[in-house]
């Protein structure tokens, strides 16, 4: 009887999408570049994973790929091998077990996510092996949670932690979203790994999700599922940020190779999502040896007249950003003070409108309302509460004697 009791426990289990969604993210490989293994971030209805090849092109279409440039080419931002040094890319890692680093932040430490975070010495920065003084981005999977971790201009510490400008923690089983306003490890305020165009898909047959990719001129302005403006332009063809471009489905892709046409195949049905500025039609990928360079050469061929901007609505700008309020946090307690060291403790906290929560030190990303912490001396546990119109705060000591 018991037995049987199990059994049906897990089969209703297993019949719950979260349920399955979280035993795939399990079955993503360790490593560098890693296979997620048919796992897709972020559920079906996330704005990067909609089919958007039926959707309304937006009135001034002609006119803002005009101001683009109808000629510039589509462009890989992405490769294998190095070019004067570096990696061609944006690498990603994926982590399971990996310990938890601090989080010392140099610019915009007051719109990014506190760490800890599960982020290891040797995570790649983008343009390793030399990654210079480009956009340094530290894109890191934890398997065994389901987050995505992303840093922006990345430095290692000797004392093991990281330095960065800017960071943003993404729940990988919910639709997420930055407060209005901030930005994450993107200009948009958006995450980079799933616009990235990676082989282990492209090896697979089928990109499923919307691509990156960055436009040398943006207004004051953004559209969903963007979050901030970068603004460098006051023209009002240039992009909002979030702008999605989708290749015509009257353009023939049957005569590109293989690796070009599964990309190509992925822009006309889910296209692709400026996130920053940057170079013109330059889509983004990871860095991998098996990428062929002739192939993803031929990207060069598509014009920028080949796309079509969807409508966007709402366009947001400092006269309508959505204001609201963000979670408000009831109660942050301890249930013990004034133990031992390394004795557990429970934290709890009632907190509503809350998207995701953060515990600092020690914990960082976590979901539900409890977590159990052992401290080795007395320390101040802040709580964090995001949501899409801000952050909530509060803190709790727990005393050792």
């Amino acid at each position: 009887m018991k037995l049987l009791f199990r059994i049906l426990c897990l089969l209703t289990l297993a019949s719950f999408p979260l349920y399955s969604q979280i035993k795939s993210c399990h079955g993503i490989d360790a490593g560098k570049g890693a296979s997620l293994n048919g796992f897709i971030p972020f559920p079906a209805n996330n704005q990067w994973n909609q089919d958007v090849s039926k959707a309304e092109v937006d009135p001034k279409s002609d006119s803002i790929i005009d101001f683009i440039g109808a000629t510039t080419p589509l462009h890989p931002d992405f490769g294998a091998g190095k070019y004067q040094g570096q990696t061609q890319g944006i690498p990603y890692l994926v982590v399971s077990g990996t310990p938890l680093a601090n989080i010392k932040f140099t610019e915009s430490g007051d719109e990014s996510d506190p760490g800890p975070m599960p982020i290891p010495a040797d995570a790649p920065i983008e343009g390793y092996p030399k990654p210079g003084n480009g956009d340094r981005h530290v894109l890191v999977l934890d398997r065994d949670n389901c987050w995505l971790y992303e840093l922006y201009d990345a430095r290692y510490q000797e004392d093991g932690s990281w330095k960065a400008g800017s960071a943003a923690v993404w729940d990988l089983l919910k639709n997420e979203q930055r407060p209005y306003e901030w930005t994450s490890a993107d200009a948009a305020g958006l995450p980079l790994f799933p616009g990235l165009a990676r082989y282990d898909e492209v090896a697979s047959g089928q990109i499923h999700h919307a691509l990156r990719f960055t436009l040398k001129s943006s207004r004051a302005a953004f559209v969903p599922p963007a979050s901030h403006w970068a603004a460098n332009s006051t023209d009002p063809l240039a992009a909002p940020m979030g702008m999605r471009l989708r290749l015509k489905a009257s353009y023939n892709i049957s005569s590109f190779p293989a690796q070009a046409q599964v990309i190509l195949a992925a822009l006309k049905r889910y296209g692709m999502i400026m996130a920053d500025n940057g170079s013109s039609m330059f889509i983004s990928g990871d860095p991998d040896d098996r990428w062929s360079n002739d192939d993803l050469g031929t990207l060069k061929q598509v014009p920028a007249s080949a796309f079509e901007v969807l409508a966007m609505d709402p366009i947001y700008t400092s006269a309508n950003v959505p204001k609201g309020r963000a979670p408000k946090i009831k109660s942050f307690t301890a249930n013990a003070s004034g133990s031992s060291a390394s004795a557990p403790v429970v934290l709890s906290w009632d907190a509503s409108n809350a998207s995701y929560f953060i515990v600092s030190p020690e914990i960082g990303a976590v979901r539900g309302n409890t977590v159990t912490v052992a401290p080795t001396k007395t320390t101040t546990y802040t709580l964090y509460a995001t949501n899409r119109y801000g952050r909530s705060t509060a803190t709790v000591t727990v005393t050792i004697q």
